[in-house]
């Protein structure tokens, strides 16, 4: 099953997905994070397609520092991929995690970059 932990970060992950949905005109902006990285996704959820992702591990973009200003960064490069194509606004899913540290980073950095929500 998991640990108490990640068992209570799947039932709050379960109820933010039950109250939003991303769309064609409002996406959904997820994050994950691990241990040691951080990524995101936009996702149009009627579709089931990725339209853009940028995540701390990969890619010649590849951020590197401290884990906050990874977070940054991948704000950054999320907010950059959305606006190419074409996504302005979309809706936070932070996964289940709070809204604090490097999830609350990566979501300042991508509202930097142009994106609303």
């Amino acid at each position: 099953m998991g640990t108490k932990k990640t068992f209570a970060r799947s039932r709050v992950k379960r109820r933010v997905r039950g109250k939003i949905q991303g769309t064609a005109e409002r996406p959904r902006l997820s994050v994950f994070r691990s241990n040691k990285q951080i990524y995101a996704q936009v996702i149009d959820d009627l579709s089931g397609q990725t339209l853009a992702a940028a995540g701390s591990l990969g890619g010649s973009e590849t951020p590197t520092g401290p884990k906050l200003e990874q977070a940054s960064a991948v704000g950054k490069l999320i907010a950059e991929k959305a606006m190419a194509a074409g996504i302005e606004s979309v809706v936070f899913d932070r996964n289940g995690y709070l809204y604090h540290g490097r999830i609350k980073t990566l979501a300042e950095a991508a509202r930097e970059g142009g994106l609303k929500f």
